[in-house]
């Protein structure tokens, strides 16, 4: 392409599929997200699929719905991210491992430990993505009798970060001498004590680990309301974001990046990945037929509760076959409800007819060949709709093995996707730089 623009993929793999029906999908693999070998085989396919990232959402509870509901659903259950990371970074050399980490419900500390390992374990593959923690129910698993309100979690998540990335930069990366003749480990004079006292957080440091590889992880943002796009901006470097079209994805696109530019940081070293279900087909009538067949394993009671979980209220008291009535605010994440409600305005759905979409999957979706789809993928990168996408899978393992054997090859045939990956680390293959050190300066410039 003129442009010389290239896209980036990341796999979401927690749940391991997205879809409510995707485990009963027909050759499908219904134990997949408590599986480690399949799971281990579906991030080496990844992996030859050059995907930049193998990405792990995570839940701080059992999603908050009714177990009669919830019991239809595949999502109820995973692994803890860290865990599966960790295994999976011995399984593969060059995919990035991201993982969800709750800045509600943990500690910075803790929270810098971990990524920290798990970037000198993977040679430097590591990511954190931030999230505030919406579910009112994890609230009830970490000693609080309800969710702590909306922007209160956001100043907390803000100075979270810099707790965290302080504490990456508790080692200077020349700290450890390990000499031998002199007995000396490491230069007292190349570590920081952090000594932080904010709002919400009192951290002493250091970190007992060494600077990471990458200096820091890369940081991943999911939020979309206007304070999580703020934060994005003073802090990501990669944005899941759930954008409905490609005209969203432009509106999101230019108000995320503008604001990175208002706050002194280089929007080029943003990418921003939007959630994306593919569904391939040799033909787009085969791939439509793929999506009905696939839509038809979603149960009412499952759609209903997902409508619940999506709006931030008990939408089992709705008449389901009249239009969805108005909806009051609540401290559940607020994207997610006012994308629900636009849709069942704009389409003029029954609430029966919402909860079945929500139940399966509302958000952007690709259903086509591989030429479409990257017809589709290639517009959103040309016209700044995106810098990639995150890729949700229809089903395991066939809806991924599609996507790596048949529409990667279409979109390096067009030189808009790697042949190779760039280098060792993840930040080399996304084109970040690694951070200088702030307490370290001349140490941690690269």
């Amino acid at each position: 392409m003129a442009s010389g623009k290239q896209l980036h993929l990341g796999a979401f793999m927690r749940p391991a599929t997205i879809h409510t029906g995707a485990w009963r999908y027909p050759g499908a693999w219904p134990d997949v997200n408590f599986n480690f070998p399949k799971l281990r085989q579906l991030a080496q396919k990844l992996e030859a699929g050059k995907f930049d990232t193998f990405f792990m959402a995570d839940h701080m509870a059992v999603l908050n719905m009714p177990f009669k509901s919830l019991r239809r659903s595949h999502t109820a259950t995973s692994f803890e991210p860290f865990t599966l990371l960790a295994a999976l970074a011995a399984s593969t050399t060059r995919i990035g491992l991201a993982a969800t980490a709750s800045t509600t419900f943990d500690a910075p500390y803790h929270i810098a430990r971990r990524f920290a390992s798990l970037d000198h374990i993977s040679g430097g593959r590591a990511a954190w993505n931030i999230v505030t923690t919406s579910n009112p129910d994890a609230a009830l698993n970490f000693g609080m009798k309800e969710q702590m309100e909306h922007g209160t979690r956001y100043r907390r998540a803000r100075e979270f970060y810099d707790v965290v990335t302080g504490l990456w930069d508790s080692w200077a990366d020349d700290a450890l001498i390990r000499d031998v003749e002199s007995g000396i480990f490491f230069d007292p004079d190349k570590v920081h004590v952090l000594d932080h006292h904010g709002e919400f957080l009192d951290v002493r440091g250091p970190l007992n680990i060494a600077r990471p590889v990458q200096g820091w992880p890369v940081i991943v943002q999911a939020g979309a309301s206007d304070p999580g796009r703020q934060l994005a901006a003073e802090t990501a470097e990669l944005v899941f974001t759930s954008q409905p079209n490609i005209d969203a994805g432009r509106r999101f696109y230019a108000d995320v990046k503008s604001r990175m530019a208002k706050v002194g940081r280089d929007p080029t070293y943003m990418k921003i990945l939007p959630a994306c279900l593919v569904v391939v087909g040799e033909t787009v009538d085969e791939a439509k037929r793929k999506r009905a067949l696939l839509d038809t394993f979603v149960h009412e009671d499952s759609g209903i509760a997902s409508l619940s979980i999506a709006l931030g209220v008990d939408a089992s008291t709705f008449d389901l076959d009249g239009p969805l009535p108005e909806i009051p605010e609540t401290n559940a994440g607020k994207t997610s409800r006012e994308r629900t409600i636009e849709m069942a305005r704009r389409e003029n759905l029954t609430v029966r007819r919402l909860a079945q979409r929500v139940g399966g999957h509302s958000g952007l979706s690709m259903v086509g060949t591989p030429k479409t789809i990257a017809d589709t993928m290639e517009e959103w990168l040309e016209t700044e709709g995106s810098d990639g996408f995150t890729i949700q899978f229809p089903y395991l393992p066939a809806g991924l093995d599609d996507f790596v054997d048949l529409v990667v090859p279409e979109l390096q045939r067009r030189g808009i996707f790697r042949r190779q990956y760039e280098g060792a680390t993840l930040r080399e293959n996304l084109g970040l730089p690694r951070p200088e050190n702030r307490f370290f300066a001349k140490a941690g410039a690269k």
